[in-house]
């Protein structure tokens, strides 16, 4: 039985694709890759034989009618989207029609390019009494985004912010960040293409001057956005402490220790 699978190439370096994913591509009939943002290495584990293609210049109709004509004559299709799948993908959009077509689906998760961004700049997006929420979200552009949702909404929360599809837009993000209280000096860490070998680019400023910075950079596109209370902790000289790790910190694999004598 033919199914088409959706799978996630990560942020960039193919030695970041799922185990899973990988076999997959090794044992595919068919690969439609995003080559707009999937590296064509991405499918070097294909078959010799595998009908490999790009699909950088189609329109959504013209994606899904490939897949399902594959499907009809291969048992195993993949779409090789970027990230993971499952954030700002199209993926409802593409798997409705094979629904429709009852082609069988199944969805590969992959490394989305915020926690990559993060592990290329050696950062945690969370930090005990510091921030423990990450918000995934995007600014406001030609697309847009639902009633409350709103960047200058949600970083009132002064949580960590991981902005996709933004950085064309990082004036707004500046005002809206600053309309949500931000002072000048909050940390700002922007990368570009985090994980592509050779390509990557990390960019630190603070909200008075990130957009200068990436500017100067000619970063214009293909770049993950964090603004955080957390960022550049590394340097920090304390740091509040996980209580998982701490002796005095019980739980069902450790006992605490205490200081206590005992008479």
């Amino acid at each position: 039985m033919s199914k088409v699978w959706f799978v996630g190439a990560g942020p960039g370096d193919p030695d970041l694709i799922t185990v899973k994913g990988r076999d997959l591509i090794a044992h595919a009939d068919a690969i439609l890759y995003a080559g707009s943002l999937v590296s064509k290495a991405a499918t070097r584990w294909a078959l010799a034989g595998c009908e490999v293609v790009d699909s950088k210049g189609m329109t959504l109709e013209e994606i899904v009618t490939w897949l399902i004509e594959k499907a009809n004559n291969h048992e195993t299709v993949i779409r090789l989207q970027t990230g993971d799948p499952g954030l700002y993908g199209a993926l409802i959009e593409m798997v409705q029609p094979l629904d429709a077509n009852h082609i069988e689906v199944g969805v590969v998760p992959g490394v989305s390019s915020a926690m990559a961004s993060a592990a290329t700049a050696v950062e945690s997006l969370t930090l005990p009494e510091i921030t423990q929420t990450v918000i995934l979200t995007r600014v406001e552009g030609r697309t847009p985004v639902p009633p409350g949702e709103s960047l200058a909404e949600l970083a009132r929360h002064h949580a960590t912010l991981c902005l996709f599809l933004s950085i064309t837009l990082l004036q707004k993000v500046e005002n809206d960040l600053r309309t949500a209280g931000w002072k000048e000096d909050s940390p700002i860490l922007v990368v570009y293409k985090a994980s592509w070998p050779d390509e990557e680019k990390v960019i630190r400023g603070t909200l008075a001057d990130i957009r200068d910075k990436c500017r100067q950079e000619k970063i214009s596109s293909q770049a993950m956005i964090i603004a955080s209370p957390a960022l550049g902790a590394r340097n920090w000289s304390s740091l509040k402490k996980s209580k998982l790790y701490d002796a005095s910190f019980s739980h069902r694999f450790r006992r605490s220790i205490t200081t206590e004598s005992t008479s």
